[in-house]
């Protein structure tokens, strides 16, 4: 079987024969007569592929569209539209609610199977190949975005900047202009409380996105980013990330998995920070730290070289609390501090029994 499609189209001889043709070819295909009852079809066979007409009682072809987006199980399998309709109106409409293609009745049978094989094709590649989390991965999968067909107005402008200790990159209130990948470096978010105290939101690795709440909202930054070991970032311009996630429904759900899982952990450690000890935060800022960061370092005992202030802002809590739990940490054999100030972490084991 080359593939799952549900056929949406309510004139009986063309929905028996486009289904005859697609399974003759190696297709199973679900053929509904209504927009309703291709709706339910689609939900329940989770198919490859959509074909649907546009011009059909009680829910059209745009209607089936705009519900099957608005549901995350299905808003990303391709949509092709079936139309009689040549006006240009009509193409663009469907296009701006998110269709992949057009086939106007009437048409070939090769015209069908090719239009169906390479949507299909399209989408394969994109699900099969793995996406670096470098400044050359991002690169490539734009690139690989592009030459599909998909994507054809990416900018190939994609800025390197390289930063020192301190520097700022984007401050609370500012406009989002980019998407940044840090390619090496290490890079902080924090917030300035009433009282004047930093709370660091979240921590950044190489190979890891940031910027990216305020661009999908389309708002002003919530937080304000700083390096905290000289960095070198990539700028992707705002444009080119508006198009990955708009453009193509492939993409987009592809890109997307890229940003979801750091964003749920940030989320738990921020509920965490809330309503846990200081001693269950700061154990669980250490192994933050040694989890994000210890890929760099190789293996052996994890050696963070990190100001106490910093600590305290991931934490949640004044340096001085910071500093008396980190002198109970060692005398507890759970960390060591070493001549340069580093902290040692020495019992992973001990430290993951506190925050259990």
């Amino acid at each position: 079987m080359k593939g799952i499609i549900v056929l949406i189209e309510d004139n009986t001889d063309v929905r028996e024969n486009i289904a005859e043709i697609l399974e003759l070819d190696g297709y199973e295909v679900h053929a509904a007569a209504n927009g309703k009852e291709g709706v339910r079809m689609v939900r329940e066979q989770n198919p490859d592929l959509v074909i649907c007409d546009i011009m059909m009682p009680e829910l059209d072809g745009y209607g089936v569209l705009h519900m099957l987006n608005r549901d995350p199980k299905t808003g990303h399998i391709p949509f092709i539209f079936l139309t009689a309709k040549s006006e240009r109106d009509d193409f663009r409409k469907g296009m701006n609610l998110g269709a992949d293609d057009y086939i106007t009745k009437p048409f070939e049978e090769l015209q069908l199977l090719d239009a169906v094989q390479m949507r299909l094709n399209k989408r394969r590649q994109f699900q099969a190949t793995a996406i670096s989390r470098d400044a050359e991965g991002i690169s490539s999968f734009i690139s690989d975005a592009k030459a599909s067909g998909a994507l054809q107005h990416l900018s190939e402008d994609r800025e390197m900047r390289r930063l020192r200790r301190k520097e700022t990159i984007f401050r609370e209130g500012d406009r989002p202009r980019y998407l940044y990948l840090l390619q090496s470096g290490k890079i902080k978010a924090y917030r300035v409380s009433e009282d004047g105290k930093e709370y660091i939101t979240d921590l950044f690795k190489p190979g890891d996105f940031f910027g990216i709440s305020a661009l999908m909202r389309e708002t002003t930054y919530g937080d304000t980013a700083e390096v905290l070991e000289d960095a070198e970032i990539v700028l992707i311009p705002a444009d080119d990330f508006y198009a990955l996630v708009h453009s193509d429904k492939d993409v987009a759900h592809r890109f997307i998995q890229l940003l979801a899982n750091h964003l749920e952990e940030t989320e738990i450690r921020l509920v965490r920070q809330a309503y846990d000890s200081v001693r269950k935060r700061v154990a669980d800022g250490l192994l933050l730290l040694e989890s994000r960061y210890q890929e760099q370092q190789g293996k052996g005992p994890f050696a963070m070289h990190i100001m106490r202030d910093d600590l305290a802002g991931i934490v949640g809590t004044a340096k001085e609390t910071v500093i008396r739990t980190l002198t109970d940490f060692r005398q507890e054999g759970l960390v060591e501090i070493g001549s340069s100030g580093e902290i040692i972490i020495k019992h992973r084991e001990g430290l993951e029994n506190i925050i259990a």
